[in-house]
């Protein structure tokens, strides 16, 4: 047994000196990794990063029971490993990754394929066989298929209709119903992973704002915590405040747009014409604190750029009062109308286990029974002392997802009337401070999507060395593919909506 601990155990957004991660041997972090289902622990994360001895395996596994984070590594001799995906399936994609980056193979890797169709980080490496250098071709790819009489296929995309960013959706059927349902991505890709090296940079915080364009609030909160602990300072409380009443608001403009897009879907256009309307108005509110209606420019190292006065607040309020009040009318029609629940109801249902098992996180996750919540399980800044009961429900369908979504909008009313009435004194951030050398750091955040995840190493000159994101919509997609077995295709939309993910939080 190795002589350093198994486990190196943080907080989150605490950093520790790099040297602390313990190095593990390949069997002790297979044993490490798939004994934590067992102790009822997740995969945040799983990546790569460079040594000197090859290339090291970063583990990040999210205790949400007794609240922190568990670290481990292991080092990756030569060009190949054993897969870890036959017996935990939730990492199978993070293996793909790591062999997309960095040109180690996956052994026995149940469905081996690129995610994002870029080259290797490293280029005299290449997990696929192709030749170093040579053009890639995105999308070009194998693709599941089931043989059988009168069964057919269905691909969709990547281009679609009207103004939407591409993915491609391939489906195995038999008349209308779903047999299979795989889902290929990565023209999204714009290789933020590799911009971020040597940061922070002056552009820095403006490529976190833009990772998903609809949680900049998130993804920028998650990177200020990253910088933050390694730079060893905090924001002072007013700007944690100020973030997490932001950060709420987010929640509530996209709850509340897919509310509207689910009503649309089914041809209820009552709450579908008013959802699309009462989201304006709280992106107006984010635009009221800081000039934009998602939140870019607001959230920096230290808090926040921009505070907000008496009056500022007392607007704000007089505006959520009147917002919540339309939405609660427009949604509970939902609940009220019987054509509404009988499309909504055993609709591309997701069990608890299978949703354990793919480790999905956010609303989908919930919806499925699971109490996945980073602002209750792993709370940082506000949500230390103010903190929105997790809503769940049992079904897994298209009504959980719908439901769980309404649970939601009312406690983060409730959470930014409550924080906002009792807003700390002071300034709304500190000064800017370098990051100390050689440290790592983890950060999460329950984004409107789910768990958003920032990994930040540094080097010996206080830069990044590695920087690690983990979008929800990573660990989600193929929960959205599970949800349409069985199902007919025609309920796609339908389901794709309820999961509303995000194809360049994906690619990154």
């Amino acid at each position: 047994m190795s002589a350093q601990p198994q486990r190196l155990k943080l907080a989150n957004g605490q950093a520790v000196p790099r040297q602390k991660l313990p190095q593990l041997t390949m069997a002790e972090f297979r044993e490490q990794l798939l004994g934590a289902a067992a102790r009822d622990l997740r995969v945040s994360a799983l990546f790569g990063t460079p040594c000197e001895a090859g290339l090291q395996l970063v583990l990040v596994l999210a205790d949400d029971l007794n609240g922190h984070l568990e670290l481990s590594s292991t080092l990756v001799q030569g060009e190949s490993y054993p897969t870890f995906a036959r017996e935990c399936p939730e990492v199978q994609l993070f293996e793909r990754e790591v062999a997309e980056q960095w040109g180690v193979v996956p052994e026995e890797h149940p469905w081996f394929k690129p995610v994002r169709f870029h080259k290797a980080f490293r280029p005299d490496r290449d997990a696929w066989g192709r030749t170093p250098g040579a053009p890639i071709q995105v999308g070009v790819t194998d693709f599941y298929t089931v043989a059988g009489e009168e069964v057919h296929e269905v691909a969709v995309g990547p281009v679609h209709a009207g103004v939407i960013e591409p993915g491609h959706f391939r489906f195995q059927c038999h008349g209308e119903q779903v047999f299979h349902l795989e889902i290929s991505l990565g023209y999204q890709h714009r290789g933020i992973e590799r911009e971020l090296l040597g940061g922070p940079k002056p552009r820095t915080p403006f490529v976190m704002e833009t990772l998903a364009g609809d949680t900049t609030v998130g993804h920028s909160s998650a990177y200020c915590q990253v910088s933050e602990g390694l730079a060893g300072v905090s924001a002072t409380p007013r700007g944690v405040a100020l973030r997490g009443v932001c950060l709420e608001l987010e929640r509530l403009a996209n709850h509340t747009g897919d509310l509207g897009a689910l009503a649309g879907d089914v041809g209820f256009l009552p709450t579908a014409s008013y959802c699309g309307r009462i989201r304006g108005e709280f992106l107006n509110m984010t635009a009221l604190l800081c000039g934009n209606r998602f939140g870019r420019g607001l959230i920096r190292q230290g808090g926040t750029a921009f505070d907000a006065d008496t009056a500022l607040i007392a607007e704000l309020l007089k505006r959520l009062d009147a917002a919540y009040s339309d939405v609660e009318n427009a949604v509970n029609l939902l609940w009220s109308t019987a054509s509404v629940q009988a499309r909504f109801e055993d609709c591309g249902p997701v069990s608890a286990a299978q949703a354990r098992e793919l480790g999905l996180v956010g609303p989908a996750s919930r919806a499925s029974g699971l109490r996945r919540d980073v602002r209750t399980n792993h709370p940082s800044g506000i949500y230390q002392f103010t903190y929105t009961p997790i809503a769940t429900w049992h079904s897994g369908d298209v009504f959980a997802r719908a439901f769980v979504r309404w649970q939601e909008i009312k406690g983060s009313v409730t959470f930014i009337k409550r924080v906002l009435q009792a807003l700390p004194s002071g300034s709304a951030r500190t000064a800017p401070a370098p990051l100390r050398p050689e440290h790592l750091c983890v950060s999460l955040v329950e984004g409107w999507r789910g768990e958003i995840c920032h990994v930040g190493i540094t080097d010996a000159a206080g830069r990044f060395e590695r920087y690690k994101v983990v979008d929800p919509s990573f660990h989600n997609w193929t929960g959205l593919a599970m949800a349409l077995r069985s199902q007919q295709i025609s309920d796609f939309p339908l389901c794709n909506k309820s999961f509303n993910l995000s194809y360049c939080g994906h690619d990154l």
